[in-house]
């Protein structure tokens, strides 16, 4: 039994999902301009990719819903991170197979990145379903939230402005950065601080979470840095392979099957970023 899951499925999008990694070092007869007019040459690493096409989505995620409420402890929660084009279909699929007493939230992570249409309202948001076991027994550490500040400080007074408030269901925060210490080259790959809100809130130390849609491994990662053990399983070779780079500090046991068991690691090491 797991007491926490949270999964990062395909979104149904239509196409293929890829992300290639790039080197760029400075060389006067490079093929780009960068900052300060300066030039730069790119080197290819390689690329990763994945399907993101379903002529039945619903088909293909309801077994595995079911799977997550039967593997779900009695006081656990459940995540679905999912966007605007199927997320109201998740919804009523998630309502019959927890109940729709056991829908708490639909959080919105909106964040500000990438291109803009000149159609139709850009979409700069995801969603994230969060339905529990147990609507009267579940875990949510209020303590652990962690505080944001006020956007107009002026309004509330010096008191309440230097102890920030607690987030609300829309939740603000950047992609991971091309740049970014963070980025593993992984399509998809999700902040580890929106992780780390999740995990820390809604898991107590010691508890078991799994992910069966792990992608680059952000969840086992947040596990980890809170105390926790992890389950990760994805069945693409890519991710698989991403993932023994991101988890070389805990020395992770894989399986033939697509599976990775994270244990709780020796707090004196550290992540790769």
């Amino acid at each position: 039994m797991f007491d926490l899951i949270y999964i990062d499925p395909p979104f149904n999008t239509g196409r293929t999902q890829s992300r290639v990694r790039l080197k760029t070092v400075r060389d006067v007869d490079g093929d780009r301009t960068g900052f300060q007019g300066k030039r730069y040459k790119t080197t290819r690493l390689g690329s990763l990719s994945f399907e993101d096409s379903f002529d039945d989505f619903m088909a293909f995620l309801e077994p595995r819903l079911s799977e997550a409420y039967r593997l779900l402890s009695p006081a656990g929660s459940f995540f679905l991170h999912i966007d605007y084009r199927e997320v109201h279909y998740c919804k009523v699929l998630l309502d019959q197979i927890f109940g729709r007493e056991a829908f708490m939230n639909e959080i919105i992570w909106a964040y500000d990145y990438g291109a803009r249409s000149k159609k139709h309202w850009s979409a700069k948001h995801d969603n994230i379903l969060w339905y529990v076991k147990d609507p009267d027994n579940y875990t949510y550490r209020f303590d652990d939230i962690g505080r944001i500040p006020y956007m107009a400080p002026g309004l509330v007074g010096p008191e309440k402005a230097a102890k920030g408030k607690t987030p609300t269901d829309t939740w603000w925060h950047t992609i991971v950065s091309p740049n970014s210490k963070e980025k593993t080259g992984y399509p998809t790959q999700k902040p580890i601080a929106i992780m780390n809100r999740i995990v820390r809130v809604h898991s107590n130390p010691g508890d078991r979470i799994l992910d069966f849609f792990a992608g680059s491994g952000t969840t086992g990662e947040a596990a980890l840095l809170a105390g926790r053990s992890a389950v990760l399983v994805d069945n693409n070779p890519e991710a698989i392979q991403v993932m023994s780079r991101r988890f070389e500090f805990v020395e992770p046991t894989f399986y033939q099957n697509g599976h990775v068991v994270l244990g709780i690691p020796d707090r004196q090491k550290e992540p790769l970023h």
